[in-house]
C-alpha cells in the first residue's frame, strides 16, 4: 500500500508524514506540496528539507491562479495585513465567519488535486493534517470533522472506491499533535509555521501563537527557534 501526504512544511503535515513513513516505509510514501500564491516560500522550502530528511519523493503543484480573486491576507496580491493576534481574538470579531487567513476552500482543492495525483501513482490513502484547534469557531471550516467526512466520502466514491482520506488529528489539539511527533522523532527544527516570511518566526500571528502553546504544553522548547 502507498500513501500520499499533503506536506505544507508545517508541524501538522510533517507529523502526518512521519506517521506515514513509519507505517508504510519511505519507499511507499509520496509528499505533495502546493504553492497557492502565499506571500513567501518558507513553507515550501521547509517541506523540501523535511522530504529530504525522510528520503521521500516530493511533488509540487502551483494553484496560484485559482485564488487570484481572493482577498485572503496570506496571498501575495492582497493588501490585507496578517492579523497579529490569536485565533480566539480574531474569531470574536468575525461573526461566525472564517478568519482573514482562511484561503477559500483551500483544503478542498488540495485534497481533490491530491486524489488525482494519488490515483495516478497507485496510492490508496491520502493524509492531511487538519486538527481540532484550526476548526474551532469556524476559523478554518475546511479543517472540521464535517468537512473531512464529506471529502473522504466524495474522494472514495469519485475514485472508484480506490482512495480513502486519513485525517489522524481531526479530533486532536495541536499540543496532542506535537506530543505524537515528539514520540516519533519528527524533525520539527526544519518546519515553518509563521505567516510572515522573515528569517525568524514573528511569534505574533495566530499560527505562531498556537505553535508556541503546543510546544509549551509538552514542556519542550520549539526547536525551530534555535
Amino acid at each position: 500500500m502507498k500513501a500520499l501526504v499533503l506536506a505544507s512544511g508545517g508541524v501538522d503535515s510533517t507529523t502526518c508524514l512521519g506517521m506515514a513513513v513509519e507505517k508504510y516505509g519511505k519507499e511507499n510514501v509520496i509528499a505533495l506540496s502546493v504553492y497557492y500564491g502565499q506571500k513567501h516560500t518558507k513553507e515550501i522550502e521547509s517541506a523540501k528539507k523535511i522530504c529530504k530528511y525522510y528520503g521521500v519523493e516530493m511533488k509540487e503543484l502551483d494553484l496560484t491562479v485559482i485564488f487570484s480573486d481572493s482577498k485572503c491576507s496570506l496571498l501575495s496580491h492582497s493588501d490585507e495585513e496578517v492579523p497579529q493576534k490569536s485565533y480566539a481574538e480574531q474569531i470574536s470579531k468575525t461573526n461566525g465567519k472564517p478568519v482573514s487567513t482562511y484561503v477559500p476552500f483551500r483544503n478542498g482543492l488540495f485534497l481533490s488535486a491530491a486524489a488525482s495525483i494519488a490515483l495516478s501513482n497507485d496510492c490508496s490513502v491520502l493524509y492531511y493534517g487538519a486538527h481540532a484547534d484550526d476548526a474551532a469557531g469556524s476559523a478554518y471550516p475546511d479543517c472540521s470533522t464535517d468537512f473531512y467526512n464529506a471529502m473522504n466520502k466524495a474522494i472514495y466514491e469519485g475514485s472508484g472506491k480506490q482512495i480513502k482520506v486519513e485525517a489522524p488529528f481531526i479530533s486532536w489539539t495541536k499540543a496532542e499533535v506535537v506530543k505524537k511527533g515528539l514520540e516519533l522523532g519528527v524533525p520539527y527544527k526544519y518546519t515553518w509555521s509563521c505567516y510572515n516570511g522573515n528569517d525568524k518566526p514573528c511569534g505574533k500571528c495566530g499560527t505562531c501563537i498556537d505553535r508556541a502553546k503546543a510546544f509549551e504544553l509538552n514542556g519542550v522548547k520549539d526547536p525551530a527557534l534555535d
